[in-house]
Formats: C-alpha cells, structure tokens, sequence
C-alpha cells in the first residue's frame, strides 16, 4: 500500500466504515451535483457577460444554444424559446454581444452553463459588423444584383404601401400623390420597428406579390416600403434576413424608403429603387398629372400642325403635278384622228362587201333552174324505192330465228341435270359438290342421294359381294338408306348414258 492511503486509513481494511468523531459522511453524485447546482445558482443568479458568439444553434423546439468566449475562456449558454422570440436581431458567429442571465451547472455533464435573459449587442461597431456580414452574404446570393432589378412603372393604377398606419409616413405619401397624380392606394399596415416588425413587413410585402388581381382588391403595380428616419436600432428591422429576401423576391416592382437620405439599410439594396425619403418614393412612383396634361396639349398641337403642314406641302405638290400635266384636248387629239379615219374605212367597206354580195346572189341565182331541180328530185326518188322495207325479207328472217331458237330450247331442256331423275337415276352429293367417281365418294364417307322425289342421306362402306355387282366399283349404302334393288330381266337393254 502507499503511505498516503496508510496515513489516511491505518487499519488497512477491505471494507469502508464510518469512524468515530467522523463529521464528512459520504455524498451521492446526484447530491453534490445538487449543492453545486444551488451554490452557483444562489451566488451567479444575475450575470452580464460580455463575449463573442460561437456554435450558435437552434434547435427545432426554438431554444438557443451557442457558446460565450473571449480571448482565454469559453462559457456555454442556453436562451429558451420565449427570449429567443424577444431577440431584436438574428444572433450569429462571430458577433460581440452582451448577454444577461444567470449561471446555472448541467449534472448530466458536469459543466456549468449561463442562461441567458436577454442578450443585446456589443456597441454599434457590433451591430455594423453583424450588418456587414449579412450584407456581403446576401450579396454572394445575387440578391443585390443589378439584373435583377424591374423597372417601375409609368403609371401605375394602384400602389401598395408597406408602412405603419398611425404614422406621418402615410400621410406624406398620400398628400404626394394626391398633388402629383392621384391614384388608387393600397395600405399594408404592419409595425416598422421592435419586436416582430421585421415578420409582419416581410408578410405584408409577400402578400402583396401573392395577389392575382381576382379578388375584390386589384394587385398592386407598385409597392412602397417606407418609415420615416431613426437610429440604426430603430431601422433594425429593414436589415433583417427575412425582409431582404421577402423584397428581393417580390414579383411587382418595388420602392425603398426607410430612414432619410442618409440612411441606408439591406432592403434598399434588394429593392428595385431606392427613395431618400417616403415623400420622394410617392415622387418616384408616379409623374405629375399637370405635365402629364400640358404634353398632351403639347403632342396634340404639335400632331395638328404636322398634319396641316403636310396637307400644304401635298397641296403644293398636288399643283406642281397637275402643271405638268398634259390637257384633254393633247390627250384626245390622237385618238379623235383615228376615229375619223376608221369612219371613212368604215363607209368604204360597207359599199365593197354589198358589191360583193351582190354578185354572189346573182352566181347563185344563175345556178338555180329548173330543170336542174327536176333531175335531182328525180335522183332521190330512185334512192329512196332502194331503201324500202320489203316484207317477205322480214318473214323469212323471223322464220329462220324461231326455227333457231326452237332447236336450242330443246337442246337446253336435254341438259337438264334433273331431268334424268324422272326416269330413275339419283344424284350422289357430298359437301354441296357432284360426285363423279368411287374415289370421291369414300374419300366423301356420306353423301347425298337426290331422287325425283327427294333426297336421303348414306354412308359409303365397302361391298362384300363382289359377284352380283357389275365388275367396276359400285357404292355400298349404310343399313338405314339401302333398298332391295330388282334384278333386272336379261333382254332389257342397258340404259343409255345421257351425258356421253
């Protein structure tokens, strides 16, 4: 054993025991952790640090947690859900806050921890480096970027205005407008400063550009983000990550008039104009109604004097022109002297073709006698007695068609396939065919028999009695179709086949 467990415990015993006159008895884990946990908390229960954000993190259930550290220490912190929604600004690394709380320990880990109350930053060379670091995140984005940009519009019908309602802002705006050209306008009323300001401008501008127009409002062709002037605390929520990015991504051209000329904040950089002032915004929004007038007046005289001066010079042209232009007289000279001359062409004309036709009649009725006529008469008779009609020609030649016909009538009723039936034969059929031979009628198997009087079905099979049968195949009829066949008397001749 050591000599310090030696002098600690002499005995040297296996087993620990309490000793007479001993006033530490053993603590459990849970219950030093415990006193700790009450030491710090009765003796840290109101700290403000000062230090520099590190491992920020929220967690789903809206509780912060990051870690307070300084050049030579580390201290981690909690804020809880409901300190963490009282946050005037969006905590990240890097950023010097101060932080009020108390100091507590975490048994589960052995580590003391402050929680924080509130947290404010370090001086506004805190908050312009929070500033600029969230500005040149944004930038890389291409949030900021020119391209961007939308023009406004010329003359927009209706404004929407982001502003709060109570203030002077809306009053300017409304006189402006009123002065310069009035307009219809749309009040978004929304806080513009504290707690919540920043969620309720970033809402009311994405309400705007979420509009079709098909509701009982017109969607806006312009909207205005405007406040009036402030500390760089005040104009606070116009430098908030979710404004910037609710203006950038707005779909209808947008103005940004936060503060006064000299103050500039993230949502004039994201927003497609920037306005000194809200008054200048309205000046920016919409032109004067009175010069709009006057250049009317101005275009409609000056469109008047155009059109008569080009009525003059047409007119003048119009009289060089017709200077220039021949007379009637000059034009119809030449067509007059050729209608005088097919005049007297015409008369000469007229006298040749009657001279001539006069004598063509005379020719004609020179050539008309007559005797000639009889002659010709005379010829057509003879013409015609050839080409009379005689009728013993037409009754021979009917005769010799009847004849003709008469003989082919009893040469066709001879090739009646029926007729032989009436003197006893029979017609075999097989599938709607003829059967002309043995073979086709036991390839066949049944047939059909046509008698005169009928027609009955059989069976091909084959013959037995080969003696009292003629020496070429005959057919064998079924049990059900066959009939006792009379023999027939040897003085009877054959019949004659009446298709050889």
């Amino acid at each position: 054993m050591s000599p310090e467990f030696d002098a600690y415990d002499s005995s040297g015993r296996l087993l620990a025991e309490e000793r007479a006159g001993d006033n530490a008895p053993p603590l459990s884990v849970s219950e030093l952790s415990g006193l700790l946990k009450r030491t710090v908390e009765d003796r840290f229960g109101h700290v403000r640090l000062r230090g520099e954000i590190s491992g920020f993190k929220r967690a789903a259930s809206g509780h912060l947690y990051l870690a307070l550290k300084d050049d030579n220490a580390v201290l981690d912190g909690v804020m809880w859900k409901g300190g963490a929604q009282r946050l005037a600004f969006q905590p990240q690394d890097g950023v010097e806050v101060i932080a009020t709380g108390k100091l507590t320990t975490y048994p589960g880990r052995s580590k003391y921890q402050i929680v924080i109350d509130r947290m404010e930053l370090a001086g506004e060379g805190a908050l312009m480096a929070l500033l600029e670091k969230l500005k040149a995140k944004l930038a890389s984005e291409g949030l900021f970027a020119q391209e961007r940009k939308k023009a406004l519009p010329f003359l927009p019908r209706t404004i929407g205005v982001v502003t709060s309602p109570t203030g002077a802002v809306i009053r300017d705006i409304l006189h402006r407008l009123a002065d310069r050209c009035p307009t219809n306008v749309l009040l978004w009323p929304v806080l513009v400063q504290g707690q919540g300001a920043a969620e309720q401008v970033a809402r009311a501008v994405r309400g705007f550009s979420a509009m079709d127009g098909s509701g009982p409002l017109p969607r806006p062709d312009l909207v205005i983000v405007a406040r009036g002037g402030g500390s760089i605390e005040d104009l606070w929520s116009f430098n908030e990550e979710i404004v910037v990015r609710a203006v950038a991504d707005c779909t209808i051209p947008i103005i940004s008039a936060v503060g006064h000329e000299t103050d500039t904040t993230l949502c004039d950089y994201a927003a497609d104009r920037r306005a000194p002032t809200p008054t200048a915004a309205a000046e920016m929004a919409v032109p004067v109604r009175a010069e709009l007038l006057a250049g009317l007046n101005e275009m409609g005289l000056r469109a008047g004097r155009a059109v008569r001066r080009g009525a003059a010079q047409a007119r003048e042209r119009l009289e060089m022109q017709a200077r220039l232009m021949p007379t009637p007289d000059m034009l119809l000279a030449p067509q007059r002297q050729r209608l005088d001359q097919l005049s007297d062409g015409l008369v000469n004309g007229l006298r040749h073709a009657l001279a001539d036709a006069r004598a063509q009649l005379g020719q004609a009725g020179g050539a008309l006698r007559p005797a000639l006529l009889r002659q010709h008469v005379a010829r057509a008779g003879e013409r015609l007695d050839r080409l009379k009609l005689r009728p013993d020609y037409l009754q021979r030649a009917l005769s010799d068609r009847a004849t003709a016909f008469d003989r082919v009538s009893r040469h066709f009723a001879s090739l009646n396939p029926d007729l032989p039936l009436q003197r006893g034969y029979a017609r075999v059929m097989a599938q709607g065919r003829l059967v002309q031979s043995v073979g086709a009628a036991q390839a066949a198997g049944q047939v059909m028999l046509h008698f005169k009087d009928g027609a009955v079905g059989a069976s091909i099979g084959d013959v037995t009695d080969t003696q009292a049968l003629e020496p070429r195949p005959a057919l064998a009829l079924s049990s059900q179709s066959r009939t006792a066949r009379k023999p027939r008397k040897p003085e009877e001749a054959p019949q004659q086949d009446l298709f050889s």
